[in-house]
């Protein structure tokens, strides 16, 4: 399987015409935060004084876990199918967000334990019907996380426009990248572990406990891609994929919350010229969230306690972005607006 090379976007000569063209508007330097910094990060990525954003789309990604066998999750695992018809018929918050903000909703059934049938709404790119106990044995197979890996390239190299962001669905996937976060930053699982949909602290405990445990099982694995077949799911491998072939291509990646975090950490350890790339939405309110941004030396734009998941956090944040290139292309310089004053 081909990893796709991602070249940093660090260039000095760029990086000091995109300062000059930023504190050059009619502004005192620094006066617009954020957006100066994501402004001057696009047009690192494009390789352009003038950046722009067109046709942007968020890709979310469905699949099963077979760790849902022990017990780890407030919901049974049929709302996972349940949630993606819900996607279909246009019912869920992450359809609200994007239709508001213009963004393309590309809804993908990665290894959902149900059939669907023929839907033309669905892209079927179904690996297995859900992944295996990796509190058992590995969650799938090294061919079947390379497969997933290379469909996220696939559904990336379709996409028409310069801006990608990811979300996910699956009941158990809370579970799934705590353990991932755990393996790939050595934090440790007590701190990586949160309520996922609802549980009790009694219910954080046992999820922390049947992490702990599988950790010690799988206590041999080590490298990146082996952790992410042994911990991971199939949709969080698809974002991988997806995440390395963005980069590759040089588009901006919206990054969401806990989950595509932790598929971000494993695409990371494999490129981690694609932190250059990544624009990280919101700090989820999942707890392991926070430190997971910390190990990645990440600012969220938005803190808005979210832990909705499906990319809701990635399309509000949206027209931030828009706003941060916008200003670059339409506010008045020092001097065409002393011109404009003189005419």
């Amino acid at each position: 399987m081909m990893i796709p090379a991602i070249s940093s976007t660090q260039n000095a000569t760029l990086s000091q015409a995109l300062d000059a063209c930023i504190n050059n508007k009619t502004k005192p330097p620094g006066s617009l935060g954020r957006l100066e910094s994501l402004g001057k990060q696009i047009g690192l990525i494009q390789q352009s004084t003038q950046p722009a954003l067109s046709q942007p789309s968020i890709l979310v990604f469905a699949a099963d876990h077979g760790i849902c066998a022990e017990n780890i999750s407030a919901y049974p695992q049929s709302v996972t199918w349940q949630m993606v018809e819900n996607f279909l018929a246009e019912g869920a918050a992450i359809n609200v967000f994007a239709r508001q903000n213009g963004i393309a909703l590309h809804i993908v059934d990665a290894g959902v334990k149900h059939e669907f049938g023929e839907r033309t709404q669905l892209i079927n790119r179904k690996v297995a019907m859900g992944s295996h106990n990796f509190a058992q044995e590995a969650a799938m197979s090294s061919e079947q996380c390379r497969l997933a890996i290379q469909h996220g390239k696939s559904l990336v190299v379709a996409l028409p426009g310069n801006v990608v962001g990811f979300g996910e669905m699956g009941i158990g996937n809370t579970t799934v990248a705590a353990a991932l976060m755990h393996k790939l930053t050595g934090i440790p699982v007590a701190e990586c572990v949160g309520a996922g949909t609802g549980l009790s602290a009694e219910g954080v405990l046992h999820k922390q406990q049947v992490i702990e445990k599988a950790v010690s099982l799988h206590a041999d694995v080590t490298q990146p891609l082996d952790i992410l077949a042994t911990f991971g799911g199939f949709e969080v491998a698809m974002m991988v994929g997806a995440m390395l072939e963005a980069a590759a291509r040089r588009m901006v990646l919206l990054i969401d919350g806990f989950i595509v975090t932790s598929a971000l950490l494993v695409a990371a350890k494999l490129q981690p010229a694609i932190l250059d790339y990544c624009v990280f939405a919101h700090r989820s309110d999942e707890s392991g969230h926070a430190k997971m941004l910390d190990a990645l030396d990440a600012r969220p734009l938005l803190q808005l306690d979210l832990r909705l998941g499906e990319g809701t956090g990635g399309a509000l944040a949206y027209p931030l972005l828009q706003a941060a290139v916008n200003f670059m292309w339409q506010m008045a310089t020092f001097e065409s607006a002393n011109v404009a004053g003189k005419s």
